[in-house]
């Protein structure tokens, strides 16, 4: 009798069965941000246990250097988290079963990475630089990130508010910014993208107008090696992929936080 072959399961078959499907994590697309959302927060950078979202990382002493803010189903995260290995990613999302999403593909993916090194087939990352929490970016940020740790802030596709009442619920105001540019170290980046166009140029006008930012091209930036970063930007997520298919028009719109010179 033949012996029987055995068989082994390729990575992508085993990624497969262990991601989560969105259609079980079913949630409105927007939420509201004024709104009570029960959420628990730190009650300052310092006592986060980092540890605990980056268990690859305990003992660098390292804390998040990328911060997507309404990251969505984690599109920008998992695709950047292999081109950047050694820099801790951070997601932070309002809605808990999209949260909840994101957090079990991560674990899956980190899963998928051991079956793989345990001798199935090799895959290019395990993703242990990314993780997300369930937070109001405009209520708590400080409450994350302690002064000048980001080198990159996200913003992509973020909820556009059209009623004129309601353009004090979007992410990018006067207000906000301050804190932004507390975060955000001298030279980082802001990155900006949405396929609203009224909305693109509410965020370029306010951001220019802030003392502590000053816009770059994208030119510049990739020159700059942030290429790969901008083409995550341009095609991650999936509202990109929703514009792109659907042949729509992305406005990106990017500045960087400036050095500011103290006279004695």
């Amino acid at each position: 009798m033949a012996k029987r072959k055995r068989t082994q399961a390729t990575s992508s078959q085993i990624e497969n069965f262990l991601l989560p499907q969105k259609k079980h994590y079913r949630q409105r697309a927007h939420a509201n941000p004024f709104s009570d959302h029960s959420l628990d927060y730190p009650s300052s950078p310092g006592v986060i246990h980092w540890a605990s979202h980056y268990p690859a990382f305990h003992d660098t002493g390292k804390i998040p250097e990328f911060a997507d803010i309404g990251c969505g189903f984690g599109g920008l995260l998992i695709a950047l988290a292999p081109l950047f290995p050694d820099v801790l990613m951070l997601g932070m999302e309002i809605r808990v079963q999209v949260s909840q999403y994101v957090e079990d593909r991560i674990a899956a993916l980190r899963v998928t990475a051991s079956e793989s090194s345990a001798g199935i087939d090799a895959i290019p990352h395990d993703y242990q630089n990314v993780s997300v929490v369930r937070a109001n970016a405009m209520k708590f940020l400080p409450n994350y990130f302690s002064k000048h740790s980001l080198s990159s802030l996200f913003f992509l596709f973020p909820d556009p508010h059209f009623k004129s009442r309601k353009h004090k619920a979007r992410i990018i105001s006067p207000t906000l910014l301050a804190e932004y540019a507390f975060v955000l170290r001298p030279g980082g980046i802001v990155y900006t993208i949405t396929d609203v166009k009224d909305l693109h140029e509410w965020m370029k006008v306010h951001l220019t107008a802030f003392p502590l930012f000053e816009p770059v091209d994208e030119e510049t930036l990739r020159k700059e090696g942030k290429g790969p970063i901008i083409d995550a930007v341009y095609t991650s997520t999936e509202e990109g992929k929703k514009v792109q298919r659907n042949g729509g028009d992305k406005w990106l719109a990017c500045f960087r936080r400036v050095q500011v010179s103290r006279n004695s």
